[in-house]
Order: structure tokens, then C-alpha cells, then sequence
């Protein structure tokens, strides 16, 4: 069976490897039968990096080099590559020598077999012998990959590595959808392909990692931004208990806020019912910005007037149940009376419940995930 892998370089500011990365590379067709495009995307490099593409471009004419103008990050190089690459399945290599080529003919076993639509190599996987080094990077890396999996629902052990292989007709439905310009790319391609409901492998690989004083170049401020990314691209499509949790906060801040200005209202001498009203309203305003900032973010659609009525309507449902509670529980007789805050505290219990279940439902709704 004949057929054509494409693979991504990204390279930025490595003078030292690059050509050896690129021989290792063409090294994978060796006696198989399938031809080979490689794609490198020059991230404007500021070493020799450019002078060493343009000595492989005079000696492999056709490999296919692009350059951007600017710095955008492993992110923007690796989606300008994507979206050139033409062959049937399409992998990623980084310019570096900590991964080794060759093992994406294992790799492509399972696409070959029409087991998978992406294939994860994971340096975690069934280890064999390994360089020792940065327990922090690693257990970074570890985590991130808990939480993507929290978010996704799948069961991967490597979310950061740099091995990821796809079917082309998958990736580019996602490559022109993909925002992340540095290594916020990981979470954010991970998430896009659990969106997707695409099937996915993994695959024990070897890894070589390198030290910072040899050039590596992804750092704490990379992993926060991950989590940022899990979150933003992860969120809308969590299973419905991780969904709960992250409203949980969301909630937990709404009620603060709801609570917050509640006591402010009464305090500053404003009537009851007013103070109910106003404090709510603030507390609704910030709940829905958090949502659609947050947690359902990608199914805000507002395109038509049903949509509108529905959060309208959720609102006011809203607004009557916390406006009758805490009304209720601070006017009733005496004997059975609760103190305003613990009125307020009641209703806005009440209305985290409530708010998750209509926005979940009702106000957002069920949009089916689009297939691989």
C-alpha cells in the first residue's frame, strides 16, 4: 500500500541540529514503501538557522521550506505547516535530536489499520531506559495531562509530547481553526480532537530530552498558560461532572458577588426588596459573563430570537426563585425567621443549582459534536 506521510518541522534557532534532524527524517523511508513530504516552517530564527535551511533547500529541492517574517511561536509554525502538508497522514517532528524519526513507522500502524485517527507517541508509555532529568518538567507535564484528560474524557498519557500523527482529512478540518501561537498548541490540539469525537492511540516512544543549556525552550510560563488553554478550549466540552465542578467556582463567585452587594444595598439603607433585586441582577450579569468566558463558551450563539428568549426567560425564573426565597425566609413569622444572610445564602444555593441546570440545558443547550 502506497501512500504519503507529511512531517512538520518547527524550527526556530537551531543551527545545531536541523540538519541532522532533517537526514534522520528522510532516513524513515528506507526500504518501506511510502513516500515522504516534509514541511519546515522557519520561525524567524535570529541564528544561523536560516543559512543552514537554505543549504538543505540547494541539496533537497524538494523539501518544502516557509518562513514567517516574524516570531509567532511553535504554535503558528506548526499550524502554517498543517495546513501545506498533502499527504495522507501528516506528524509533527520537532528540529531538535530529542526524538527519534524512526519510530513513526510504529506510529502509523495504527492508521494503517484503521484503528485511529490520531496516534500519540507517549514517552511515558512502557519507558525503557531513559536520560534523567528536570522532575519539575515532568511532573508538569504529568499533570497537565490529568487535567486535559478531566476536560477531554480521554484517557492519554502524554498531552505535551511532540509526537502526535493524523489522518490529513482530520487535521485539516482543525489546523484553520487553531488559535494558540506558542505551546499552548498541545492542550489546545488535544481538546479540538476530543471535540471531535476522533479515535485515538497511543504509542510508547523514546526520548532523548535535552537541558536548557542546550537549547530548550518551553518554561513554567508555558505550563500556566496550558492550564489557561484546558480550560478556554476544554471547558464547553468537559464531561457533565467536570462540568459541575468548574461551575461550582463559577457559582462560588456569583453567590460572593450576589452576597456582596446584597449587604451593601441593605447597609447603605436601601429597602429590601430593592437590595434583593439589584444584587441579583449584578450577581446574574457576572454569573453569565463567567459562562460564556468559561464554561459555555462555544455554544453562545445568539443568531436568533429564541435564543435570547430562553436566557430572558431563565433570568426572570431565576430572579423569582431568589426573590421569593429570601423574601420569604426573612419575613416569616418570627419563631421561624432566618437572618438576612442566611436568607440570602439559602436563595443563592438555590440559584447556582438552578442557573447550572437552565444554562446547561436550556439557555445553551446540547449541540452535537461534529465528526471526525
Amino acid at each position: 500500500m502506497s501512500f504519503t506521510l507529511s512531517l512538520i518541522i518547527p524550527c526556530y534557532n537551531e543551527e545545531n541540529t536541523i540538519e541532522n534532524c532533517v537526514e534522520k527524517v528522510r532516513g524513515i523511508t528506507k526500504n518501506q514503501n511510502f513516500n515522504l513530504e516534509i514541511v519546515i516552517v522557519n520561525d524567524c530564527s535570529t541564528d544561523k538557522s536560516a543559512e543552514k535551511l537554505s543549504g538543505i533547500s540547494a541539496k533537497y529541492p524538494e523539501i518544502k521550506i516557509f518562513t514567517h517574517e516574524r516570531n509567532r511561536g511553535k504554535g503558528a509554525a506548526l499550524r502554517t505547516g498543517l495546513i501545506a502538508a498533502t499527504g495522507d497522514f501528516v506528524g509533527i517532528q520537532d528540529a531538535d535530536d530529542e526524538y527519534n524519526p524512526l519510530e513513526y513507522l510504529e506510529l502509523l500502524k495504527p492508521l494503517l489499520e484503521n484503528k485511529a485517527d490520531v496516534v500519540y507517541g507517549s514517552r511515558y508509555l512502557l519507558p525503557d531506559t531513559r536520560r534523567v532529568l528536570y522532575f519539575w518538567h515532568t511532573w508538569m507535564n504529568k499533570s497537565l495531562t490529568f487535567v486535559a484528560n478531566l476536560f477531554t474524557n480521554l484517557d492519554i498519557t502524554d498531552m505535551e509530547t511532540c509526537y502526535k500523527l493524523f489522518r490529513r482529512d482530520v487535521i485539516q478540518k482543525i489546523a484553520p481553526k487553531l488559535k494558540e501561537e506558542r505551546f499552548g498548541f498541545e492542550p489546545e490540539i488535544t481538546a479540538r480532537i476530543a471535540e471531535m469525537g476522533c479515535r485515538v492511540y497511543e504509542c510508547a516512544i523514546s526520548y532523548n530530552p535535552r537541558t536548557y543549556e542546550e537549547g530548550k525552550k518551553i518554561g513554567w510560563k508555558d505550563g500556566v498558560r496550558a492550564l489557561y488553554c484546558l480550560f478556554h478550549y476544554g471547558a464547553h466540552i468537559a464531561p457533565l461532572p467536570m462540568q459541575l465542578i468548574i461551575y461550582l467556582f463559577i457559582g462560588a463567585i456569583s453567590l460572593g458577588v450576589n452576597f456582596i452587594f446584597f449587604v451593601g444595598a441593605t447597609q447603605s439603607g436601601m429597602e429590601l426588596k430593592p437590595a434583593i433585586v439589584v444584587s441579583f441582577a449584578v450577581a446574574a450579569l457576572c454569573n453569565y459573563l463567567l459562562c460564556i468566558s468559561i464554561l459555555f463558551r462555544h455554544k453562545a450563539r445568539w443568531n436568533t430570537p429564541g435564543e435570547i428568549f430562553w436566557y430572558v426567560f431563565s433570568v426572570l425564573i431565576m430572579g423569582a426563585i431568589d426573590f421569593g426565597t429570601t423574601h420569604l425566609l426573612i419575613t416569616m413569622v418570627p419563631f421561624f425567621a432566618v437572618h438576612w444572610s442566611g436568607a440570602k445564602f439559602i436563595a443563592s444555593v438555590l440559584g447556582f443549582i438552578g442557573n447550572f441546570l437552565l444554562r446547561k440545558f436550556l439557555v445553551f443547550g446540547v449541540v452535537k459534536k461534529p465528526t471526525a
